[in-house]
């Protein structure tokens, strides 16, 4: 019995030795020889700090820097939490968003929904829009839109909330990955908030656009994926070029 048991289990040892450690530790060291900086999770630092990956969205909500685009990952862009919405293009939820109860039995925005991002991409980035009612009405008392009640507009199964922009709005604006951690935009999204970054900033807004140009990375071999832009890159750029002044 031992003759027929025995080659097997040296085998077994064998074979777990050589992939499940000597494998893993050879490509571990060609890696970090040939490839240093991507093996060790293509970190970005701000001097001796690390402050994020190159290939790990990160969530910018300030009018001076660039915006990545939606993410439902946790709470967003939490990298813990990687996912999509899982909604299909037809789904009432995705395009209308929807509202819940929270603990304390206060209305509260449960999924966002596009109809509610297109009107924060327009009014944050100026866009033109024409809309079936005025927002005023849909603002709270310190005078900033209420998205509940926005979202319940939207939802209005007798008279619908209609918003339409006057100007196209690139799709990666509005819609989420499908790991809700892409850290890219595409120059069409990042054009359209040159605008608004600059004046924040108080550049020219072709300085903004420039500096877009510049970080714009093209399709591998010009033939596999679109042109990119790294959002998190591309805001330290901005940071070191043109810091905002206090």
């Amino acid at each position: 019995m031992w003759e027929q048991i025995l080659p097997g289990l040296r085998i077994k040892v064998f074979m777990t030795v050589l992939l499940g450690v000597v494998y893993p530790l050879a490509m571990t060291g060609v890696s970090q020889v040939l490839f240093p900086r991507q093996s060790n999770g293509s970190l970005v630092k701000a001097g001796d700090k690390t402050i994020g990956s190159e290939l790990i969205g990160q969530n910018f909500s300030k009018p001076e820097y660039f915006h990545p685009r939606p993410s439902s990952a946790g709470g967003g862009y939490d990298a813990t939490a990687s996912s999509g919405s899982n909604l299909g293009p037809t789904s009432a939820k995705l395009l209308r968003g929807t509202t819940k109860m929270d603990d304390k039995k206060n209305e509260v925005v449960d999924f966002d929904g596009i109809s509610l991002r297109v009107v924060h991409y327009s009014l944050e980035n100026g866009i033109p829009y024409e809309s079936s009612a005025p927002l005023e009405q849909f603002k709270d008392a310190k005078g900033d839109l209420d998205d509940v009640k926005l979202i319940k507009a939207f939802n209005d199964e007798k008279a619908p909330l209609l918003f339409t922009p006057k100007a196209p709005i690139p799709a990666d604006a509005v819609t989420g990955s499908s790991s809700g951690l892409d850290p890219h935009i595409s120059p069409a999204n990042a054009e359209i908030q040159a605008a608004r970054v600059a004046k924040s900033r108080n550049i020219p807004a072709a300085q903004a656009r420039e500096l877009i140009a510049r970080s714009t990375d093209q399709a591998a071999l010009q033939i596999f994926g679109e042109p990119r832009v790294n959002v998190l890159k591309l805001n330290l750029a901005l940071d070191h070029e043109y810091p905002v002044k206090r």
